[in-house]
């Protein structure tokens, strides 16, 4: 048996014919500059041709669909492969029922153990548990009973209502084939002449199964057990014992019932906690917990009037605003004031409407003359839900008012997603809604305290394990603050990676070759220990894990080190050192080992700077934090740490950046976080916002049409004297309209195939074999290029290839300072990381001239970038500082923060135990804060490389 993955003439992207043996069962580090071809190996070859061999081994149906879609991996041979998974940095699924708990599968232990032995209490009653009887415990309720004692065995039926008459009920009693009933302490007989009866208003309606009188006799028993039997068939699972004498009625309830009321509930099952299924999900938001909903702050800009368009969504739509203003002259509501000054009667009726019907003259489209119409006015928030739920997801519509919608918790199951009687189950004194709300943290506190009879461990402890473990996996990977209910969509790629990573390694499969791309992301240095000793565990178990990382402690603790380089692109693809991490430091061609050694360093050479203002956040309250206050420092470079899960995001991206979006931008306005005040946006002229969102999420998306630049690129194609003499205008080389694209892919250049089974797949489309463009338009040429060719130039090559034309120049200049010079023009949204999305973004800005009062926010900007890029990256930042900018930087990176101006530290853990300014000041001043990990790992940083030098 091999002891290694032997990889033999990799040629994949830029890869150079390389060849490399890692060796097996071991943590494997792949790193490099970005762009020099770490996933070329990891992802593209070695993952790739695992996947190829697992679909080759599929059914001959299901080969025969593949062979369309999956390549033959660009490599001679691999030897010594085993199985492979890629846990890579996709978010998980923006399906909104899609959470935590369901990824992980906890739920559905949750589950579980909740229809188990769940206590149900009465939603009438919350201080009583509903309790069901069984036959042989209503016959001990008998037995109790005197000797003598005369009883009915009754079985309640429907009460029909204040219009029913005893005649209408006895006729229901005698068409069941019974002979008496029995109201309040009434007892009726079928024979009897009821015609002038009436009902009370709070009647007890049974019919009578059965007369005894209690005895000591095995008769009494044999009968008493059939007619409860009857008795329970017959009231559907109720029953009543009634003692003639003292009038007293017992109720009884085959299903859970409280004693008080009798309100009964179902036997429990795992569907009644399922909010996908409609035995468990809330009626009124349907299982998602939330409902939309159209806030009037949103939709309405109250300094303008009706008449200017005040209602947002219905900007230029003729259709309702003459509705609108037939309704106005109705209800005698000025338009031609701002609406802010409307009364509240006024607002409330163009907000939801009135019933009344009355005269609109409208001219149809296509029409000469309008005509008269009867209608009401239905108010705009009303008709925005009605066309909301009317509407295709995907709907034109939908995206336009996409801006206008807020969701709310839903006031029936406070966001908890189930039916009422689903969360009046309780273990442990919590609903499962309750419990899903915890934090891994506290998840893992309460079911270690969680005190169970005898009975219970025992029916219990196989799903306790499973829970157990599987909180066990989440913290072990860092992720204590999550709580097991958040949605997949909220998470994010770094984040998304260590949940499968923590379900893998609940799978305790083996032999495997793992392949994970980057997990250290979003992790602050303090976590990295933990995250290390669990991708341990999978190679202990007799895994290969092979990772591509930029993490110092991560290289250090791995078993084996390959650096590939030397540069990006074309540049790259080369093996540039193998071996243990004391071999790698050791070796005088790797960069990485350069680095690593403390030979080379990321530095800035410069003097620290001093605010020169100060935006002021007093009472910030969003999500996890507490009520805290700081001052943001204008004109410097300022990060903000903490672990993951602090509330650095909601102190940051919750509350200050939307506030700065609605004082400094003349856009719609965004909701702004839980905050008392903030002061100072003023002292700004601009906020540039650059996260790690998708740049698109289709293949139409890419570098060229994002930042601009390929509109100046059609405009040269447009310019050739080809092009002229066709009489092509700039429109032709458009791939997002008729005429110059493939119309068999419409401009994409791919086909998608819908697996079903697996992910969807972009296939190469047949016609335009991935050129986008039919075969007149690909006649044009400008320096010998065809316009397919220029987009599959990468930024470097673009760069020289126009060199020319100054407004195509600038764009490419920056996109190759931010170390993206490998990435080609035409690269298609989907395919880009969050990284390189977010230095798309801040390319596109700093190719733009800035007012120098902008402040810039970034979130984790050194994602996927080596310590060469993390030096051109503090270049920039650093360049746009001394023009007089703020940059303010979400981060966890020893190199980005050492070289700071100002530090805001948020802790001192995650979730609830977060929310608290460890530290705000100067960055080397953190390293008096004891309390602070961001300091510690700081000082650390620090020594390591005062010892190199």
């Amino acid at each position: 048996m091999s002891h290694f993955i032997e990889v033999i003439g990799a040629k994949t992207h830029n890869l150079k014919n390389i060849s490399v043996k890692i060796p097996k069962n071991k943590l494997v580090v792949v790193t490099g500059v970005s762009g020099s071809g770490k996933s070329s190996l990891a992802f593209d070859t070695i993952y790739a041709e695992g996947q190829r061999r697992y679909l080759e081994s599929l059914s001959t149906y299901a080969r025969m669909i593949i062979s369309s879609i999956n390549e033959d991996t660009k490599v001679d041979e691999i030897r010594g492969l085993s199985p492979t998974i890629s846990i890579d940095q996709k978010t998980v699924s923006n399906n909104p029922r899609s959470t935590v708990g369901t990824i992980t599968e906890i739920y559905d232990f949750y589950r579980l153990l909740y229809t188990t032995i769940g206590m149900q209490k009465c939603p009438n009653h919350p201080e009583v548990t509903l309790k069901k009887h069984s036959i042989s415990e209503v016959i001990s309720f008998v037995k109790h009973l005197n000797d003598g004692t005369k009883i009915h065995i009754m079985a309640p039926i429907p009460f029909f209502g204040t219009d029913s008459t005893i005649e209408s009920i006895k006729r229901y009693v005698l068409d069941s084939g019974f002979v008496r009933f029995q109201i309040n302490d009434t007892v009726y007989s079928v024979a009897d002449n009821l015609e002038k009866e009436t009902i009370p208003k709070k009647a007890q309606v049974s019919v009578v199964i059965d007369r005894l009188v209690v005895k000591d006799e095995e008769s009494f028993q044999k009968r008493l057990r059939d007619s409860l039997e009857f008795a329970y068939k017959t009231g559907e699972d109720m029953l009543e014992i009634y003692q003639i004498d003292s009038k007293e009625r017992t109720s009884f309830s085959a299903k859970a019932s409280c004693p008080q009321c009798g309100t009964a509930q179902e036997t429990l099952s795992i569907s009644n906690f399922s909010f996908n299924s409609h035995y468990g999900a809330c009626e009124s938001c349907h299982g998602l917990g939330t409902k939309v909903a159209f806030l009037e702050e949103k939709i309405i800009n109250g300094n303008l009037t009706l008449e200017e368009g005040a209602i947002l969504p219905w900007t230029n739509h003729v259709y309702y605003m003459e509705i609108l203003r037939a309704a106005a002259k109705k209800y005698k509501i000025n338009m031609n004031v701002p609406y802010n000054t409307l009364s509240k009667k006024a607002r409330e009726i163009v907000l939801h409407g009135c019933p009344d019907m009355f005269e609109v003259y409208h001219t149809f489209e296509g029409a000469n003359e309008g005509k008269m119409y009867s209608t009401h006015y239905e108010g705009v928030v009303t008709n925005l839900l009605r066309r909301y739920h009317e509407t295709e997801a995907n709907d034109a519509f939908m995206k336009r008012i996409s801006q206008y919608i807020t969701e709310m918790e839903c006031e029936i199951c406070n966001g908890y997603r189930l039916k009422q009687s689903s969360l009046h189950v309780f273990v442990g004194g919590k609903n499962i809604g309750e419990l899903s709300s915890m934090s891994v943290l506290h998840s893992l506190e309460f079911f270690r305290e969680l005190k169970l009879s005898a009975s219970e461990k025992t029916i219990t402890k196989g799903i306790m394990k499973n829970i157990v473990e599987r909180l066990e996996f989440l913290s072990g990977v860092g992720l204590n603050y999550m709580t097991i209910s958040r949605r997949a969509g909220t998470i994010s790629g770094g984040e998304s990676q260590r949940i499968r990573l923590a379900t893998q390694i609940g799978t305790k499969l083996e032999g495997i070759t793992y392949i994970l791309d980057e997990p250290s992301i979003g992790l602050h240095p303090r976590d990295n220990g933990m995250l290390i000793e669990n991708i341990k565990k999978l190679v202990a178990v007799g895994n290969s894990v092979i990772v591509v990382e930029h993490d110092e402690d991560i290289m250090e603790a791995s078993d084996y080190i390959l650096d590939i380089g030397p540069g990006a692109g074309k540049h790259g693809g080369e093996i540039m050192a193998e071996g243990t991490y004391a071999e790698i430091i050791n070796n005088p061609t790797s960069d990485t080992g350069l680095y690593l050694s403390g030979k080379k360093q990321v530095l800035l050479e410069k003097n620290k700077r001093k605010p020169i203002g100060y935006i002021q956040i007093e009472g910030a309250n969003e999500n996890n934090l507490k009520n805290i206050s700081v001052d943001i420092p204008l004109g410097v470079l300022t990060v903000v740490t903490g672990v993951s899960g602090s509330g650095k995001s909601s102190l940051v991206m919750d509350i200050l950046a939307p506030h700065l979006i609605n004082e400094l931008s003349t856009g719609n306005m965004v909701s702004v976080g839980k905050v008392r005040k903030i002061e100072g946006a003023k002292q700004l002229d601009k906020v540039i916002l650059i996260d790690q969102s998708p740049i698109g999420r289709t293949p139409h998306s890419n570098i060229a049409t994002y930042t601009g630049l390929f509109t100046h690129v059609r405009e040269v194609f447009a310019a050739s004297l080809e092009a002229q003499k066709r009489g092509y205008g700039i429109g032709r080389f458009s791939f997002n309209t008729k005429g110059g694209r493939c119309e068999t892919c419409e401009g994409s250049g791919v086909k998608k195939i819908e697996m079903h089974f697996l992910p969807d797949v972009y296939i190469e489309c047949e016609t335009c074999r991935g050129s986008r463009y039919n075969p007149e338009t690909l006649e044009v040429r400008f320096k010998g290029k065809t316009i397919a060719e220029v987009l599959r130039m990468t930024v470097e090559e673009g760069l020289e290839f126009f060199t020319a034309f100054p407004r195509i120049k600038r764009v490419l200049e920056v996109l190759n300072d931010v170390g993206l010079g490998y990435i080609e023009l035409g690269q298609s949204a989907p395919t880009l990381s969050g990284g390189e999305a977010q230095r798309i973004k801040l390319a596109f800005d700093l190719s733009k001239r800035s007012t120098s009062k902008t402040i810039y926010i970034l979130d984790e900007p050194s994602t996927g970038l080596h310590f060469s890029d993390v030096q051109k990256l503090l270049l920039i930042l650093d360049r746009l500082v001394e023009k007089g900018n703020t940059v303010l930087v979400i981060e966890h990176n020893l190199d980005i923060i050492a070289n700071s101006d100002y530090c805001i530290d948020i802790g001192l853990e995650g979730g609830d135990q977060g929310g608290e300014l460890i530290f705000s000041g100067v960055t080397r001043d953190i390293l008096k804060e004891k309390r602070s990990y961001t300091g510690h790992a700081l000082k650390k940083y620090w020594d390591k490389k005062k010892n190199a030098t």
